[in-house]
C-alpha cells in the first residue's frame, strides 16, 4: 500500500533569528550533565510520558519506530534492578574492565555501587526491537535498529533536560537481566537505562571541557 504524503511542516525564520535560536539550544544544552546524585522528590508521569513521546518523534529506519520505552517508578522494581544491575557492575569493576578502562573512570570517583537506581523517582529503560511481529504472529524485519534507538535516546536525553530535569546514561553489561526483570518479549533487548529526576540540593559534577570545534569539526 503506498504511503500517503501531506505538505512538509517547515516553518522559516529570518536569518538572524535562525543564529539565536541556534546559539540558545548550544547554550542549553552545554550545560546538559550526567547526574548521580538524585533527589527522590516526584515527577509527575504526565511529565514523563511528554519527554518519550518526544524521544519517539526521532527518525527510523523505514519509520519501523523499533524501539520500546519502561518507564520504572514502582519502588520493588527499582530495587530489583539496582541490585541486579550492582551484581554485574561489582564483577565489571572486580575483572571484566581493562586496567586503562579503571584508569580513565578513576577521576569521576564512580563504582559498583548504584545508589540512584533507587533514589531517582523515575528509571526510564529504552529496549531495541530487532524485530516486530504482525497480526499473524510473523515476524517482520526492522531496520538501523542501533542507529534509530540512539537517535530517540539523545532526544529523551535532550528533552529531559529542557524540561529542567536531570539523568544519567547507565549501561550495566551485561543489560540482560533488565529483560528478565521487566518481562520484556524475546524481540526485546535492553539498549539503555535513564534514570530521571531532580539533583540533590548539594549534588556535584565534574567540571568537564568539551571539545573545541576545530576538535570536531572537518569543514571540506
Amino acid at each position: 500500500m503506498d504511503q500517503d504524503f501531506i505538505p512538509f511542516p517547515f516553518v522559516e525564520h529570518d536569518p538572524a533569528d535562525m543564529a539565536d535560536r541556534a546559539n540558545e539550544l548550544y547554550f542549553e544544552l552545554n550545560r546538559r550533565r550526567s547526574l548521580r546524585e538524585f533527589s527522590d522528590r516526584p515527577v509527575s508521569r504526565d511529565l514523563i510520558q511528554t519527554l518519550i513521546m518526544t524521544a519517539s518523534t526521532a527518525p527510523s529506519g523505514a519509520h519501523k519506530q523499533p524501539w520500546s520505552f519502561c518507564a520504572v517508578s514502582d519502588p520493588q522494581l527499582k530495587r530489583s534492578i539496582r541490585e541486579a544491575a550492582e551484581k554485574e557492575e561489582y564483577e565489571n569493576y572486580h575483572g571484566r574492565m581493562s586496567d586503562e578502562w579503571l584508569e580513565d573512570l578513576q577521576p569521576f570517583g564512580t563504582d559498583w555501587r548504584k545508589p540512584f537506581l533507587e533514589l531517582a523517582p523515575w528509571l526510564i529503560i529504552v529496549f531495541k526491537k530487532a524485530y516486530d511481529l504482525d497480526e499473524s504472529g510473523d515476524k517482520r524485519k526492522n531496520y538501523y535498529v542501533n542507529e534509530s534507538v540512539g537517535l530517540a535516546c539523545g532526544m529523551l536525553l535532550a528533552a529531559i533536560h529542557h524540561a529542567g530535569l536531570a539523568s544519567l546514561t547507565h549501561t550495566p553489561s551485561p543489560m540482560n537481566f533488565l529483560q528478565q526483570i521487566l518481562g520484556r518479549p524475546d524481540n526485546e533487548r535492553p539498549f539503555l537505562l535513564i534514570p530521571v529526576g531532580y539533583p540533590t540540593s548539594d549534588a556535584r559534577v565534574p567540571d568537564l571541557v568539551r571539545k573545541r570545534p576545530e576538535e570536531v569539526i572537518i569543514w571540506y
